[in-house]
């Protein structure tokens, strides 16, 4: 590779999917782009515009239903890789160019403790002995945040947090310091700080070692801060492409100027954030106005948690265990029309607490107050009646959505379940119309989900709690997989969904200014205790906690 020539050169990319029963769809439509050495271009776009399909086309990890048009080109360091077979590929991958992943628990072999997952890449790909490569993996676990690293490389994926996961997932990649990074929603599930550090982790490596990146996100503040190019995308094609400052100071494509516009600011709560119809159909000027948020001390309180602990057991040794106090104490309430955020790092207890409070884990000792009962005293049929009235939106769309279940099946068996709806057809109607509002098409109800981009599948998991329409809905990291487009219309959805019926929401994200944006009160945790609750306004304009200011100071730089 001569010194001028790019790392990476992808020239007219097309992908299409084929399949017996339907016509062929166009994923990628004619994609051109140059990564020159230690540079980083970064692929924004909506859920589905093709950018997951374009960074996996590089490694040819494409199903096999997939196609790459025969003029299309992807040439790294002088090779074609679209001529590589099977070894040579082998040999490239995890090691000159390595990929993350944006779902960590798909890509986690979850029989393997994370330590022999890394210290396997380093022994095949660098030869190191097996005592090296654990004690490297020890290195590349602190590198990337993640607390007694020592003992954390004896960990199962299941046994850490979604932050945590991915955080390992890094680690794994970064192992044997590649050429190009594709990075795939790299800090999707982190919180403000950890993504802060990954960052200029991965900024740092990127100088010291002529690492290159292709960085695909949906949230436009981190854009700004790592990428020095940005390629646009829609439907499979480029709309814009330029310089990271010019792009953000003088946007050319509608499109381009939808996306910066619908991301949540601090300093702003609209009544509605607009979204990529609004400039198509020149409806922006029509979004004024500011919603008001906050508590009152006469508010009724939907839930109520009382001194919720809860603790882990770590296998530590053969012999040796170790116990992990990961809830003390927490006690919150939650008043009745009203959200309550509940922000803090990866590890801090957020998804614990939900999870315990509704029993889909147990808890050591607590109250968890609902309709005049205690959740945590209730047989199994008396919790069964309580669940449509409490639902859970997961973090993980993956792993909550069955693979074998069309769209239909998966929102018609709540409703039966809980005897939602007088028959199937009045069923199916309720779900085609949960669906469409969520934005998803009629359509989607005969498909499966492994047929819908991350963002979709996060949009059918909304949808599926939503049609048998509870009072209390906890929403654990919910749109964390949106982009920022489908981000503010599920957020203009949840808004719309508690006016209209009186909702009340739990919801946990680590992303401050979503959660500044929707909350009414705002909960601070840190290392499994409440450090600090106000009204979301009081919270980001005079944070009283070391922790909480720490948190705002990470926030990327707001648009």
């Amino acid at each position: 590779m001569s010194h001028t020539e790019p790392l990476l050169q992808v020239q007219s990319l097309r992908v299409d999917f084929v399949s017996r029963n339907s016509a062929p769809i166009q994923a990628v439509k004619e994609v051109s782009f140059d990564i020159a050495a230690r540079q980083c271009l970064a692929l924004v776009g909506e859920s589905g515009s093709g950018k997951s399909v374009t960074a996996t086309s590089i490694l040819r990890l494409l199903p096999r239903t997939a196609q790459i048009a025969a003029h299309s080109h992807i040439n790294f360091m002088g090779r074609d890789l679209l001529k590589l077979n099977t070894h040579q590929l082998r040999d490239l991958r995890g090691k000159d160019i390595s990929m993350v992943f944006q779902d960590p628990m798909s890509s986690l072999n979850p029989v393997f403790t994370v330590g022999a997952q890394i210290a396997e890449s380093l022994q095949l790909h660098l030869r190191l002995s097996y005592r090296q490569a654990m004690n490297r993996a020890v290195e590349l676990l602190n590198e990337v945040g993640i607390l007694k690293p020592a003992l954390r490389i004896n960990s199962h994926p299941h046994e850490l947090s979604g932050g945590q996961q991915q955080r390992v997932m890094i680690a794994l990649a970064i192992a044997c310091q590649p050429k190009l990074l594709i990075a795939d929603e790299p800090t999707t599930a982190l919180d403000v700080t950890v993504q802060k550090q990954i960052l200029e982790l991965l900024l740092r490596l990127r100088e010291q070692q002529g690492m290159a990146m292709l960085f695909i996100t949906h949230d436009l503040g981190l854009v700004r801060e790592v990428a020095d190019q940005v390629v646009v995308m829609q439907q499979g094609e480029v709309r814009e492409q330029n310089n990271t400052e010019a792009l953000f100071s003088a946007p050319q494509h509608p499109y381009t100027k939808a996306l910066l516009a619908c991301r949540p600011r601090l300093n702003a709560r609209p009544q509605r954030l607009p979204v990529v119809d609004d400039f198509i159909n020149g409806t922006v000027a029509s979004i004024t106005g500011e919603r008001q948020r906050g508590t009152h001390p006469q508010d009724a309180i939907a839930l109520e948690v009382k001194d919720l602990c809860k603790t882990f057991t770590l296998k530590t040794g053969l012999f040796k265990q170790e116990q992990l106090r990961v809830l003390q104490g927490i006690s919150l309430q939650l008043p009745r029309g009203k959200t309550l955020g509940v922000v803090g790092e990866s590890g801090s207890g957020k998804s614990t607490t939900a999870l315990t409070l509704l029993r889909l884990m147990k808890a050591d000792s607590g109250q968890v107050l609902f309709a005049g009962k205690d959740l945590l005293t209730l047989d199994d049929k008396e919790m069964l009646a309580m669940r449509r009235r409490i639902q859970i939106v997961f973090q993980n769309p993956y792993a909550s959505l069955n693979p074998r279940f069309t769209v239909a099946q998966l929102l018609l068996e709540p409703m039966l379940i809980h005897g939602v709806g007088a028959d199937t057809q009045a069923r199916l109607q309720l779900a085609e119309t949960m669906l469409q509002r969520v934005g998803l098409p009629a359509t989607a109800l005969q498909r499966y989900p492994h047929e819908f981009s991350g963002g979709q599948r996060q949009r059918i998991a909304i949808a599926r709690c939503l049609v048998i329409q509870p009072e209390v809905l906890i929403l654990d990291e919910a749109v964390s997989a949106l982009d920022v487009s489908v981000q503010a219309q599920v957020l203009n959805l949840l808004q719309d969904l508690q006016d209209e019926f009186g909702l009340s929401y739990i919801f946990i994200s680590h992303d401050l200014s979503v959660v500044k944006h929707i909350s009414d009160r705002v909960l601070v945790m840190q290392e499994g205790k409440v450090v600090e609750t106000a009204d979301s306004d009081e919270l980001y304009r005079a944070p009283k906690t070391d922790y909480t200011r720490a948190l705002l100071a990470a926030i990327p730089g707001q648009l």
